[in-house]
């Protein structure tokens, strides 16, 4: 591994497992502050084949979640701070505490903290079964 050179794959990889965190939902340690997502409970909707997951997820200053789509809708609540929204085919716009939004199955997405504090947003995923909460988009 002495001549290993990262590739987008790999830095993709990286980006997400920042982004979706550990599988009990902490977020693993990184040199810069970085998005964190804490799953807070996951079950079986009626839905054949569905499932929701309900997370918090901690976005300090200066950080984004990066551009990434979930294969289900997001439902969510901004509980603290400010978050600039952007959604393929929109302009962005910013939601502040007390705000809500959604974001359509499979549009690619990103949330970027332009604020002074970290901003904090309740998630409802509505999402397909044994897919990855989120995927990394170009």
């Amino acid at each position: 591994m002495k001549n290993w050179k990262p590739t987008a794959a790999a830095a993709a990889t990286v980006a997400l497992a920042v982004l979706m965190g550990t599988p009990g939902g902490e977020a693993p340690y990184a040199q810069q502050a970085a998005l964190k997502r804490t799953i807070l409970q996951r079950g079986d909707l009626s839905v054949q084949g569905r499932e929701v997951v309900m997370a918090v997820a901690e976005v300090p200053p200066g950080a984004a979640a990066g551009k990434h789509t979930h294969p289900g809708e997001e439902v969510s609540y901004v509980l603290e701070g400010s978050l600039v929204l952007e959604v393929a085919g929109k302009p962005p716009k910013t939601f502040k505490a007390g705000d809500v939004f959604m974001v359509p199955a499979g549009t690619v997405h990103d949330g970027k903290n332009t604020g002074a504090g970290t901003a904090k947003v309740l998630a409802t995923y509505i999402v397909e079964k044994g897919k990855p909460l989120a995927t990394p988009a170009p």
